[in-house]
């Protein structure tokens, strides 16, 4: 076992390790409209007690949110006729984008670090 001097400790219990990644990986149900349903969840219940694993959650809430966004304003866009394909490739890529760093994110909360979204909007405080 090695040192990375550049790892962030570990502040969160196992058990908010777990639930932090669980709020992550919700986002890999994006493509179904469902991604933001298992951060919401953990955020909601980790709020009061352990504000570590409430955080990442509410961060992985507000990227699942952010491409919730996105994923209806282009199936709304794959509807017109001319444009549509833009839609649909516009879905493919926010979808791959969404399963990518939300795995990312779960990882790195499996650590006992923290992630950061590229792009996200600050909607939940």
């Amino acid at each position: 076992m090695s040192y990375d001097p550049r790892a962030t400790p570990n502040d969160r219990p196992p058990q908010g390790s777990t639930l932090a990644t669980v709020a992550h990986l919700g986002g890999v149900l994006t493509y179904l409209y469902a991604g933001w349903i298992a951060s919401l969840v953990v955020w909601l219940v980790q709020r009061d007690q352990d504000p570590a694993t409430a955080n990442e959650a509410r961060v992985a809430l507000n990227f699942q949110l952010t491409a919730l966004i996105a994923f209806v304003v282009l199936s709304v866009v794959e509807q017109f006729p001319v444009i549509g394909i833009l839609g649909w490739i516009g879905k493919l890529a926010v979808g791959i984008i969404a399963l990518v760093l939300s795995i990312v994110a779960a990882a790195a909360a499996y650590r006992g670090g923290s992630y950061r979204y590229p792009v996200s909007l600050e909607l939940v405080r």
